[in-house]
């Protein structure tokens, strides 16, 4: 019987150590609604996103500061696509001390909306999905201390969200949490919550059932398929309404969140973003 040499063993052992880590990417399995995904080639030409001559994916005019464009807050960092992302390219949303919206001086925000999206439209009825992955920037890093909404569906009255993904300490609540992302329904009630990953991907599907006012969340880090991990629990769902995700950042020190409160100065923050994409779900499906 052969045996192979201690140095041939060596070899065929570093050769296996060395090799890199597969580049596993999923297929979106079901009909999209909305696609919020960043084609590469807009990395290298941001000013795409500032007119609605070109941006055919987001809203150009809401919701940032007012003074600013989408291609002086959007950067494109150097890291690995998310799971959905597939030839595009993640996109990192920033606030500064000029991310303030309107006269909301109490916030600092910048929120995308899909381009498409309406109270009345597609995005509000039946069955839908809402895909998106996140990722921590360690030069940028959000300052947990402070209460963060980083996606959200707000009512076409703007009177309430229907569902919430924030992260960092809630008003009024323990700061025991403050390092998971947390899910919420328009209630403040907790769907679902999760440890911040400061290095890896972290990729949600929240399933909106308008029909049955229902809500399933799917959840996996990484390159890890999704897995359902609570629901479908009752939520109230109605009132319409536009999804939006990037960084609405709460002040503290005041009850009047929308118009006072303490925010840092030199502000520079930011929450990276990849796999967003909304996905028709009224026949079960749902891409994991």
């Amino acid at each position: 019987m052969h045996r192979p040499s201690v140095a041939a063993v060596l070899l065929a052992a570093s050769s296996t150590l060395a090799a890199p880590t597969l580049d596993k990417r999923a297929d979106i399995k079901c009909p999209i609604v909305f696609d919020g995904r960043i084609p590469a080639s807009w990395a290298t030409t941001p000013s795409n996103f500032d007119t609605y001559a070109t941006n055919t994916i987001y809203n150009p005019d809401y919701v940032k500061g007012n003074d600013l464009k989408w291609s002086t807050i959007l950067k494109f960092p150097n890291v690995t696509a998310s799971r959905f992302d597939g030839d595009n390219v993640p996109v990192e949303v920033t606030i500064s001390d000029q991310s303030i919206f309107q006269q909301q001086k109490g916030f600092r925000r910048a929120g995308l909306q899909f381009l498409k999206d309406a109270a009345d439209g597609p995005g509000q009825t039946d069955v839908k999905t809402l895909h998106f992955s996140v990722k921590q920037d360690p030069a940028r890093p959000l300052n947990l201390t402070h209460e963060y909404l980083n996606v959200w569906h707000e009512t076409a009255d703007y009177s309430a969200d229907q569902i919430m993904f924030q992260t960092g300490q809630l008003i009024g609540k323990s700061a025991s949490d403050k390092s998971n992302f947390k899910i919420l329904d328009r209630n403040g009630q907790s769907l679902y919550s999760v440890a911040m990953d400061k290095n890896a991907w972290q990729n949600f599907a929240i399933k909106l059932d308008y029909t049955k006012n229902q809500v399933q969340i799917y959840y996996s880090a990484g390159d890890a398929a999704l897995k359902s991990v609570a629901g479908p629990t009752s939520a109230t769902l109605s009132g319409g309404g536009q999804f939006q995700m990037g960084i609405l950042k709460k002040p503290t020190g005041t009850s009047d969140v929308v118009n006072s409160g303490y925010q840092e100065s030199n502000l520079n923050e930011g929450q990276i973003y990849g796999g967003i994409f909304l996905e028709d779900s009224a026949d079960g499906c749902v891409s994991l």
